[in-house]
């Protein structure tokens, strides 16, 4: 039962607690976030509710000490602690006026879990979910077999994938799968498993295996049925079953043999460029990035109230680094609080007391600085975090300000010149044009290794491998080794985990030190497309978030290199964003609306073909380095095989420019025979590894300009027929079946069809094409269309021909 916390013991928080912040100025504490506004905490609505808005809040603690304050106050605290940096979280039930007051004392606190709102949508989902259940238990299920694989992965270990959709969608549906070992076997004699069952964004979306099984045998056919009755028995079909070549003797591959920062991964595609100057070149992309480079900072103080801190306005590099702070304490009594300059060593004599006591508050200091005009010419002070400040200062010896960076005095502090290499024996425009592009998330050492692998090959091979020539000859290919290079740097040298940009959009209240490694903007959230400003899912506002979009659309310099580069070559029709990882091939739509799970309109029913069979090649291509299989539960569209991800860039392409764009996650879990467990591999495997995940992906990446040189030379035009799926008394159901990837425009009046016709849809999610039923008898009039534009039957929809396919669909009674 919460006890509570009245006006008595909140004034007794005020006395007891001084709880210390762990603030060093050698290694600053890295926070996720800073604290939230109160208006986070406590909802538009608490006058609303009984509870006055009470919530359930994450509470930040340096040390077991702080945890125990807590406790001596009388805290409400949920039975939760976890360590985090920066020391424990904590879990705390507290009204509006005790989270501010908790604030005021210098507690962390980082934001809500829930409150008294989610009582009452809980309620209401719970009576929907039990009335779904309860009607749910009186009907026998459909089952829609989704997808039925066996594949192969490294070692030659088989694997089983299965994903079967209920229409009883409540989470008391329990699939379980059986699959035989071979031909002429009994049907569960390979095996019996319990599938898990996957939402998204609260929605039921199928049922698979959390991780593919291993087989002892190939199943010919697995067989699922349901707690609720339903049963359906489908073949099992080999997954990547396409046979690749063997590389020739003559092919070359394998040129990275280490991890490298992005002025290496630049200077390496320079270097190709200037080595084969009649078949490549470098476009220097037109917008610089901010640099490596920082302001340079120092912190004072060990108690929030009594901290404050100074930011040079030079660059560290330019000058920010020379710069020394003091904080002296007079020798006399009743001394003003006053600022001197000599140079760049700024010097704060702190105010006295009648006792010689210092009584210089930071509020005071930070106010002193900003209003002396030599001082405040080199640098700005602010309190800590939004604090007052009202805690008085301690003296301190003359502290060098600095901008923390690590990186040798080789890689540039200027703003960076962003490069593309550009390969094909015709660099005119009149080919496909294929972008590869890699590292926007700059800890994901292995992906730009995995472009300069496949520029090295492209290049190195175009003289002795006839199949790498008519690549280069018939396709325009664009390589961006290092989308977001400035992050890249952080990376290697300062901060491995880092993931966005090093530009610092935050404000005074989060532009601490200790939130260094937490600036900078996520570049795959900050696309102008199902964007979090158009209420997307998958990215944030708050600066100091992983996935913070940036303060706009399309804000970073990194972000429009991307889009004008596909603007100014409008050739460019296929591209690839490599990001690691956990071996995902991935396509549009990439976000959705969490509310309804609302996505960004799905390809049209041929395109997602086209995704579909194109995975086969390209996935085919990565397993042939090594044998390492992409799962098909790891394949598909960004929100049915991973998550909302919103404003990404493959969003930006598809949407606003029609091209074809895939994302790549390299880096496949790895399966240890030993343990019989899939093992993930991280951001930074050992460079054994990260060198294996490069030259498979860079096999993929050739795999996908295979696909585009196909897709350039297809003038084969597609071939379609009616095929009827079930008849009653009273209707046929049928649907269309074309010989390749393709639309298809239908009438069912008997006019001539064209591109404004009905067109054919899918049944679902990875359910396959959409069935039409009839309860007349009708002249169906059609044609296909695939996704080079060839039309069936060379039919002019735009003409006057009558060449379009025409069958007659009979309604008439059985037997």
């Amino acid at each position: 039962m919460r006890s509570s916390l009245d006006g008595r013991r909140l004034g007794r928080i005020a006395v007891v607690l001084a709880l210390p912040i762990a603030l060093s100025f050698s290694s600053f504490p890295v926070l996720a976030e800073p604290s939230p506004p109160a208006s986070e905490v406590a909802p538009d609505h608490q006058s609303s509710t009984e509870q006055n808005g009470v919530a359930l809040l994450r509470v930040i603690v340096p040390d077991e000490a702080g945890i125990d304050r807590l406790n001596s106050m009388g805290v409400d605290l949920a039975e939760y602690k976890k360590p985090v940096d920066g020391g424990f979280e904590m879990h705390a039930v507290l009204s509006p006026e005790e989270a501010q007051n908790l604030r005021d004392l210098g507690f962390n606190i980082v934001g809500k879990i829930s409150d008294q709102t989610e009582v009452a949508d809980n309620s209401i989902q719970r009576r929907s979910a039990v009335a779904a259940e309860a009607q749910a238990a009186a009907e026998v299920d459909t089952l829609t077999p989704l997808r039925a694989e066996w594949f192969t992965s490294l070692d030659n270990q088989n694997f089983l994938s299965v994903e079967v959709k209920s229409s009883a969608i409540d989470a008391a549906t329990v699939l379980t799968v059986a699959w035989d070992s071979g031909k002429d076997t009994a049907p569960d004699s390979g095996g019996t498993a319990t599938m898990s069952r996957f939402t998204d964004a609260g929605q039921y979306m199928y049922h698979r295996f959390s991780s593919p099984l291993a087989l002892t045998a190939i199943p010919t056919q697995v067989t699922i049925t349901s707690n609720r009755g339903g049963s359906a028995t489908v073949p099992v079909t080999k997954w990547l079953g396409e046979k690749r070549k063997a590389p020739k003797k003559h092919y070359v591959a394998d040129f990275v043999d280490r991890y490298m920062d992005p002025t290496e991964v630049t200077n390496r595609i320079s270097g190709l460029a200037r080595e084969f100057p009649k078949i490549s070149q470098i476009i220097d992309l037109p917008h610089k990035t901010n640099g490596y480079r920082r302001a340079a900072q120092a912190q004072f103080g060990t108690v929030a109230a009594s901290t404050f801190y100074v930011t040079s306005k030079a660059y560290g590099h330019e000058g920010g680094n020379d710069i020394s702070v003091a904080l002296v304490k007079p020798d006399t009594a009743s001394a003003a609080l006053s600022v001197s300059v000599s140079g760049k060593d700024v010097v704060v004599n702190l105010g006295t007391d009648a006792s010689s006591a210092i009584s210089s508050t930071a509020k005071a200091v930070v106010d002193a600085l900003n209003g002396n005009a030599a001082a405040s010419a080199l640098l700005t002070a602010a309190t800590y975090r939004g604090n007052a400040g009202a805690g008085l200062v301690a003296a301190a010896a003359a502290t060098k300000l600095t901008d923390n960076l690590k990186a040798p005095a080789t890689i540039s502090r200027d703003p960076f010149q962003m490069k593309a290499l550009r390969i094909g024996k015709q660099r005119d425009g009149s080919k496909v044009g294929v972008f590869l592009y890699c590292q926007e998330h700059a800890r994901e050492w292995v992906t730009p290794l995995t472009c300069v692998e496949t520029a090295e090959r492209l290049l190195r091979n175009y003289a002795r491998d006839g199949e790498t020539k008519k690549l280069v000859d018939n396709l325009d290919i664009f390589i961006m080794p290092t989308s977001n290079p400035d992050g890249g740097h952080y990376s290697v040298y300062d901060y491995n985990m880092q993931r966005k940009t090093m530009t610092n959009h935050c404000p005074v209240n989060a532009a601490d030190p200790a939130n260094r490694n937490a600036w900078g903007v996520d570049l795959n959230r900050n696309f102008s497309v199902g964007s979090v400003f158009d209420g997307y899912s998958g990215a944030s506002t708050t600066c100091t978030s992983g996935t913070y979009a940036g303060p706009a659309e399309l804000s970073e310099p990194e972000a429009r290199n991307e889009v004008w580069l596909t603007t100014q070559y409008p050739n460019i029709k296929f591209a690839m964003n490599t990001h690691s990882y956990g071996g995902y091939f991935m396509w549009a739509p990439g976000a959705y609306k969490s509310a309804g799970r609302e996505t960004l309109p799905r390809p049209d029913f041929g395109t997602e073909n086209f995704f579909w069979s194109a995975s086969n090649h390209i996935l085919s291509s990565v397993q042939s380095w090594r044998g390492n299989g992409i799962w098909p539960g790891r394949t598909g569209p960004i929100p049915d095989v991973l998550y909302s991800a919103a404003g990404n860039s493959a969003d930006e392409h598809w949407y606003n420019r029609g091209i074809i764009g895939w994302s790549f996650e390299v880096g496949a879990d790895v399966y240890n025979p030993q343990t019989k467990r899939f093992e993930a591999v991280g951001f930074q495997p050992p460079f054994a590894e990260g060198h294996e995940e490069a030259m498979e992906f860079s096999s993929g990446q050739i795999g996908i300009l295979e696909v585009a040189r196909e897709y350039a030379d297809d003038r084969k035009r597609p071939d379609s027929k009616v095929k009827v799926t079930d008849r009653t008394e009273t209707s046929t159901t049928f649907t269309f079946e074309v010989d390749g990837p393709a639309n298809v425009y239908y009438t069912l009046d008997g006019s001539r069809p064209t591109l404004n016709s009905t067109k054919l849809l899918a049944a679902g999610m990875r359910e396959g094409s959409q069935q039409i039923t009839l309860d007349k008898t009708s002249d169906v009039h059609w044609f296909a269309v695939d996704i080079a534009g060839n039309v069936e039957g060379n039919y002019k929809p735009d003409g006057n021909g009558n060449n379009y396919r025409k069958e007659k669909v009979e309604v008439r009674k059985l037997g």
